[in-house]
């Protein structure tokens, strides 16, 4: 809102409402489109304190609202007068620059924007690899945010006012700063703390065990149920990093681990990441975890690859000096899906199948309120602490079905890693 209050501080002669909407709107959409760039720096600040699921989907919600003010911005000049540059006119109260050059910019701003928000919603019905479409997005944002720059400066009628182009450019700078700050310093800072794989291991037919340890240096800080943005054989300035959760505990040392299932072009290439591959680590991120929480207890929720933050929390809190009640279901597909089975029995797990063989005899379906009901009682819906992770179909009913129990929102952890 910073630039639309220096915008009306400058206390300038109004002109029609329509155009003085138009000038609000185009305001603050470039603004919103600024902020974007923030969202999804991947800040520790950010991702920890409000939890990195929560940021982006901040993040895709006001890219969606700056397109609306973007496309109505230049509706409501019309009718207004135009000419060129006009010395009796310096507010531009009386008209509106038809300067071809300054006007060419928005144009073409006002094509790539919606160009940039479709593909991001349809990224993944798109046969194009991740990082492909992460080095074009950001390629077209940062030229977005130039040529609305321009077009803000050079045909804005408030933004052509030392004070507001001087606002503009700083923020500019911050936007782009914040890429420098996650496509260089930060490779540059994880270059002087490479890790090397100590081991992988094949879990189930589709899922794996990557074991990774520091390379001459004390390991990560972090606590259990956050996740990394890991790099294992590329370039620390390569684009080829996933997102996962960590499974090991921080009690138990330096060496971290993953659970990881075969989705994608690196997950389908773990068979042949050998023992001291090299990797980077971008992180901790997220805020699924349970250190201060004063809840009596602790029920988690998994469904498939979602276990992997679990482990954190159950191993971690397996070498607490006072442990926590911890209710742990766990839910998949088939009985050959289940990693850890035996750690997990010990820890009385629950566990459910949604297509049992003949000789389960565990909870059988998906997770749903009628499971939770069957191995919940009130006290757990009242008092103790939701931590979720799994499919977003599993998460959104688990939390529709809490808050008909009447438990509050801030007793619900989440995490998800997919949005759209």
């Amino acid at each position: 809102m910073l630039p639309l209050g220096l915008s009306y501080a400058l206390g300038w002669p109004p002109r029609p409402w329509h155009q003085e909407i138009a000038s609000g709107l185009g305001i603050l959409a470039f603004s919103i489109i600024l902020v974007e760039f923030i969202l999804s720096g991947r800040f520790k600040r950010i991702s920890t304190g409000i939890g990195m699921d929560v940021t982006m989907r901040v993040h895709q919600v006001m890219a969606r609202v700056a397109l609306a003010f973007a496309v109505v911005h230049p509706l409501f000049y019309q009718g207004s007068v135009s000419g060129g540059s006009r010395p009796w006119d310096e507010t531009r109260q009386l008209s509106l620059t038809t300067d071809l050059t300054a006007l060419a910019t928005g144009i073409l701003a006002y094509l790539l924007l919606p160009a940039l928000i479709l593909s991001a919603a349809s990224r993944t019905k798109q046969e194009y690899k991740y990082e492909s479409w992460r080095f074009t997005h950001g390629i077209g944002a940062l030229l977005l945010a130039g040529l609305l720059l321009h077009h803000t400066i050079a045909a804005g009628r408030y933004g052509s006012h030392s004070v507001l182009t001087v606002m503009w450019s700083a923020m500019v700078a911050i936007a782009v700063g914040s890429l420098l700050f996650v496509y260089l310093f930060k490779p540059l800072r994880q270059r002087c703390r490479p890790w090397r794989v100590v081991s992988r291991r094949r879990l189930t037919l589709k899922q794996w065990e990557l074991v990774i340890g520091p390379d001459g240096h004390n390991g990560l800080v972090y606590e259990a149920g956050q996740f990394v943005w890991l790099n294992v054989g590329n370039s620390v300035f390569s684009l080829h990093e996933n997102p996962f959760s960590i499974s090991s505990a921080p009690a138990e040392g330096p060496e971290i681990s993953f659970v990881i299932k075969e989705l994608g072009d690196f997950t389908s290439s773990l068979e042949r990441i050998g023992p001291d591959t090299c990797a980077y680590l971008d992180g901790p991120h997220g805020s699924l975890t349970i250190n201060g929480r004063q809840e009596p207890g602790v029920v988690l929720i998994a469904g498939g690859v979602g276990i992997a933050p679990m482990l954190s929390v159950l191993r971690q809190n397996r070498l607490a000096d006072v442990p926590k009640d911890i209710k742990l279901i766990y839910g998949n597909r088939m009985k050959n899906q289940i990693i850890y089975r035996d750690e997990l029995a010990a820890e009385n797990a629950v566990f459910a199948l949604s297509e049992p063989q003949e000789d389960w005899d565990g909870e059988t379906g998906v997770i749903d309120g009628a499971l939770l009901d069957r191995v919940l009682n009130p006290d757990h819906y009242a008092q103790w602490l939701f931590v979720l992770c799994g499919p977003a179909e599993m998460m959104d009913v688990v939390e529709d079905h809490l808050i008909a129990q009447g438990t509050p929102s801030d007793r619900m952890l989440s995490e998800r890693f997919d949005y759209d």
